[in-house]
């Protein structure tokens, strides 16, 4: 790597069934698929990423098993990771509800060199489908209740807010780095609302 080169370590964690092969094979290749078996363990993707003329990030992204039988090997998956990213299904309360299990899971095992909970953003996927299990209010108090960085209605198949809500994981990750405490003031939980086109620059390399 260059000397202007970053690497993060960012998880990929929830529920089976939720999308996060998916969203991991989107953010690699730029694919989509409804083939995809159950992830055994742990699997990993690298996504390339010019962040600016002198700067290169490199996600190492690691679709970690949502099966039950996968949990007591998280501490181990979890180490040294940069990032989290936690997704439900929005017409599946019960992968909803145990987004929180899964944070709990990620502060239990995971914390930045300063003591703080890694940034982690909530992954509203398959918001192209309805009905909602939950309302949007309840994602919003759940959220905040629970110390996520903020949250994001996703959309793997449609690839909808996928490189944007990475872009906004990359942000916050460079702020934890460089130690100038703004992600410890973002870490309120809101809403993530993505109107802005995604930069210049921001592609798969």
């Amino acid at each position: 790597m260059g000397p202007r080169d970053r690497m993060f370590k960012v998880l990929v964690v929830g529920d089976a069934a939720v999308g996060k092969t998916s969203l991991v094979r989107r953010l690699a290749s730029d694919s989509f698929s409804r083939q995809y078996k159950s992830t055994v363990g742990v699997d990993f993707a690298l996504k390339v990423v010019q962040w600016s003329e002198s700067e290169m990030v490199r996600l190492q992204l690691w679709d970690i098993a949502g099966q039950e039988r996968f949990t007591s090997m998280t501490r181990l998956y979890y180490r040294e990771a940069s990032a989290c990213v936690i997704m439900f299904d929005v017409t599946n309360i019960s992968t909803f509800s145990n987004s929180q299990k899964w944070k709990q899971d990620l502060d239990s095992k995971l914390l930045l060199p300063d003591g703080n909970p890694v940034p982690c953003l909530l992954l509203a996927n398959k918001c192209d489908l309805s009905p909602w299990a939950v309302t949007r209010e309840e994602v919003d108090r759940f959220s905040k209740e629970n110390g996520f960085s903020g949250w994001v209605e996703t959309s793997v198949k449609e690839n909808k807010n996928i490189n944007e809500s990475m872009r906004v994981l990359i942000e916050k990750m460079m702020s934890s780095s460089t130690g100038d405490g703004s992600s410890s003031a973002a870490r309120s939980g809101d809403y993530i609302n993505i109107k802005e086109p995604t930069p210049r620059g921001w592609a798969c390399c």
